[in-house]
């Protein structure tokens, strides 16, 4: 894919820190939710960020569309920072920046039809006769595959697959440039996560639109995405080309997450050891790499100087001390992604797709 000069959206050292001291006697600790993460989004590309849950990539996400303000840094869109952005100017950014929220229900008002939910960002962006609002709401319910009848019904009345594409069509109101999919199959079966996701690649090129999807599932995550960020306390980690990160992971805990995904033969036990432990306090980060607690690799130089994120070639980014020496030396390597099991999972999701085509 050939980059223009500008992304369309660049994070400059982003940070967001929540909590922190009180007033009176009381205080509560801050937790860093973000810290000083970097990156680009190209027009035209579907960048994933991964991460355990608490690793900070729903935080991110919001930051980037400015949903949550910023501690620290700047997000440029387009070449031009919105992070002080307020009142009618950031009320035209909404048009281009929207997103899907993860839970199909409680992201939509009971209290309002499919229709009233669809047309909302209709009656505060274009000015429309409710004849025409009517119309575009039909198109966009039809778009996402649901019968324009259905604009007439409320949210209760529809599964977590049609809510979801309800919600999708929310989005595509506006005709937004940019889209981001807060985790939006995770709460779906896979048979209908096949068919979300399959809507999601068939508007992306029908509308030329630019994806940021942040998730969990490893197999959604290589099936629609060009780029891959790995988050790990509030810090990315590792960054690169979709097909980089899962055929040769650099990170440790990049190669933890591929391995852990759950082997489908049944009575194979898994041949290596698996990541231990859970993610430290984010209110109290470990010295040195945030990693090093659950490290296999650890040594003293780790616990004790940060890693920072550098370039390693053909656009990947790592943050470890190590990863040359691991990559070197592939007896090192205790946790080697389950390839065979993954490239499974992924050909059972794709024809799940496929099916749904």
């Amino acid at each position: 894919m050939s980059q223009p000069d500008v992304p369309i959206l660049e994070a400059a050292g982003l940070s967001k820190v929540f909590g922190g001291p009180k007033k009176f006697l009381s205080k509560t600790s801050a937790v860093q939710a973000v810290d000083r993460v970097s990156l680009q989004v190209w027009t035209g590309e579907t960048l994933a960020i991964v991460g355990e849950s608490g690793s900070g990539k729903s935080t991110l996400g919001r930051l980037l569309l400015h949903l949550l303000r910023a501690s620290e840094g700047e997000v440029f869109y387009q070449g031009r920072s919105i992070s002080q952005l307020s009142g009618s100017e950031l009320n035209t950014l909404r048009r281009d920046l929207q997103i899907i929220f993860q839970d199909p229900f409680a992201s939509l008002n009971p209290r309002m039809t499919v229709a009233e939910i669809v047309g909302e960002p209709l009656w505060l962006h274009e000015k429309l006769s409710r004849s025409d609002r009517r119309q575009r709401v039909n198109e966009l319910l039809t778009t996402v595959s649901l019968p324009a009848a259905y604009g007439d019904r409320y949210p209760h009345e529809f599964s977590g697959g049609q809510r979801q594409r309800i919600g999708i069509a929310r989005a595509l109101a506006s005709n937004p440039k940019l889209l981001l999919g807060d985790e939006p199959v995770s709460a779906l079966d896979v048979s209908v996560q096949a068919q979300v996701v399959n809507l999601l690649e068939n508007l992306k090129e029908q509308f030329g639109l630019t994806m940021i999807v942040v998730a969990h599932g490893l197999a959604v995550i290589r099936h629609m995405s060009d780029r891959v960020a790995v988050m790990y306390l509030g810090q990315i980690v590792e960054l690169a080309a979709v097909d980089d990160i899962f055929d040769q992971p650099l990170h440790p805990y990049t190669q933890a997450l591929i391995a852990s995904a759950p082997l489908l033969t049944p009575g194979v036990k898994r041949p290596t050891p698996m990541l231990q432990g859970d993610l430290p306090n984010p209110a109290n980060m470990p010295s040195g790499c945030r990693f090093h607690p659950r490290c296999p690799y650890v040594t003293d130089h780790c616990r004790q100087v940060e890693p920072r994120l550098e370039n390693v070639g053909e656009g990947r980014q790592v943050s470890c001390h190590r990863w040359s020496e691991l990559q070197r030396d592939s007896s090192a390597v205790l946790l080697p992604p389950p390839s065979d099991n993954f490239v499974l999972r992924r050909a059972l999701f794709e024809n799940a797709v496929n099916r749904q085509s």
